[in-house]
């Protein structure tokens, strides 16, 4: 049985599914969407604000950026995700409900999977913010593409700019959210990295349970199932009231993501 504290099981024999390391011009297409839950918003409030460096890819949130959505507001999104998939505009059929309230289509999306396995291992390099304000995230989150009970979340991280030093503190476990078979599992994790600078996170989930790791540690094990397509989604937020212009661009680096998709709870 691995437990906490454990070395995170070394990766499949086998060349990745997915790899980036944003080294391209542009971003790829093929792998990426860039808006944040682009069904439940308007395209100029969902668009991700980024830029292509020599070190990977930039996530930004500019001065002139507008909330996510006007209700929630100071919520300003710059993010990555794998897929796309909503209902008819008015309903309140998409992936990732999160909240219970208010959450209605406002821009119906094509169903587009890019990289939506049901099981599988990701692993991405980061650095996040230490802007006022700003929280860097990885999640993958239930498509629910096959029924509205499949929209469980992997909350692989979450570091605010706030708990980021010689020593740092992330959020990681599951989120029930819609699946009905799921409870909420949340744990702080401290980590022996100045998350500031780069560093990597790993993450695994098949029939056998979800482990998540930090830099080859595990720090989060539970027995607890999704078995559903995933989307990954990247993401850079500001929740506090809008700064001073000088303090723009708040920003943090995805540096490179490799995955797998696992045909069963046995595929290496």
């Amino acid at each position: 049985m691995i437990r906490i504290g454990d070395p995170f099981p070394p990766a499949p024999g086998r060349v990745a599914d997915i790899y980036d390391e944003f080294s391209s011009a542009e971003l790829r297409t093929d792998l990426w969407v860039d808006h944040y839950l682009p069904h439940w918003t308007t395209p100029d409030r969902s668009r991700a604000r980024y830029s292509l460096t020599a070190a990977g890819l930039e996530l930004r949130i500019d001065a002139d950026q507008l909330d996510w959505r006007p209700e929630d507001s100071p919520l300003r999104v710059s993010n990555l995700q794998t897929g796309l998939f909503s209902g008819e505009v008015g309903s309140s059929v998409g992936t990732h409900r999160h909240r219970p309230d208010s959450l209605v289509v406002r821009t119906e999306t094509p169903e587009l999977n890019l990289w939506a396995p049901t099981n599988g291992r990701l692993e991405v390099e980061v650095s996040a913010s230490v802007d006022e304000g700003c929280m860097l995230a990885a999640w993958l989150v239930g498509s629910e593409t096959r029924g509205r009970t499949e929209g469980g979340e992997i909350c692989i991280f979450e570091i605010d700019a706030a708990a980021v030093g010689a020593s740092s503190r992330a959020r990681s476990g599951i989120k029930a959210h819609s699946d009905p078979a799921l409870e909420t599992d949340m744990t702080e994790v401290e980590l022996p990295v100045d998350a500031a600078r780069r560093h990597r996170w790993e993450v695994e989930w098949c029939d056998a349970g979800v482990l998540i790791g930090c830099q080859g540690t595990v720090v989060f094990t539970s027995a607890q199932v999704l078995d559903y397509p995933m989307f990954l989604m990247l993401d850079l937020f500001e929740t506090s009231e809008r700064s001073v212009p000088q303090e723009y661009p708040k920003t943090a680096a995805i540096h490179w993501v490799r995955g797998w998709a696992f045909g069963d709870a046995s595929d290496p």
